[in-house]
C-alpha cells in the first residue's frame, strides 16, 4: 500500500526565526505560523491556526536570514510527529511540518509585475535580488516555425 504526506501551508509567521546548530554543525530553525482555516464553525471571526514547522540546512538559514514576525511564508513539507520523555518522566507529543521547501509570497493586494525588493520599508518581503523576472518582448524572434508532424524524428 502506498503512503503519501505531504503539506501545503501559506500563513504569516507567529515570532523572529532563530538559527540553532546541532553538535555536528547543521542548521535548523524551528518556527511557527498561524494558518486561517477556510470555513469557521461560528460566524463570529475566522478561526487561526498555529502550526510547528521544522527547516533544516539552506532551508533554516533563508528562513532566517529573510523572515521575520508578520511575514508571509509558504512551506511545503511533510507531517511529522514525534515523542519523548521529559526530565520529569512524562511522555511528550509533538506534532511538525518538516520543511522541504519555504517561499516568499507576496503581500496581499501586491502588483506582481513590480519588484518585491522596491516595495516602502515596512512591506519588503523579498530582497531586490528576487523581483520580478524579466521576459524577452521581443516577439518570436528567437522562434522557428516547426513544419508538420511528419517531420519529426518521432
Amino acid at each position: 500500500m502506498a503512503s503519501f504526506n505531504k503539506v501545503i501551508l501559506i500563513g504569516n509567521m507567529t515570532a523572529d526565526p532563530e538559527l540553532k546548530q546541532t553538535q555536528t554543525g547543521t542548521s535548523v530553525c524551528s518556527f511557527s505560523i498561524a494558518v486561517n482555516r477556510r470555513f469557521s464553525k461560528n460566524e463570529q471571526g475566522q478561526t487561526v491556526d498555529f502550526i510547528n514547522i521544522v527547516a533544516w540546512r539552506q532551508s533554516a538559514d533563508f528562513v532566517c536570514r529573510y523572515f521575520k514576525k508578520g511575514n508571509p511564508i509558504l512551506v511545503c513539507g511533510q507531517l511529522q510527529t514525534r515523542t519523548w520523555t521529559d526530565n520529569q518522566g512524562q511522555k511528550r507529543y509533538a506534532t511538525e511540518v518538516v520543511a522541504d521547501e519555504v517561499s516568499f509570497v507576496a503581500p496581499a493586494g501586491a502588483n506582481a509585475s513590480a519588484p518585491m525588493g522596491n516595495a516602502p520599508q515596512g512591506d519588503v518581503y523579498a530582497p531586490a535580488a528576487y523581483g520580478a523576472p524579466a521576459f524577452n518582448t521581443a516577439g518570436s524572434a528567437n522562434f522557428e516555425e516547426i513544419p508538420s508532424d511528419e517531420s519529426l524524428p518521432f
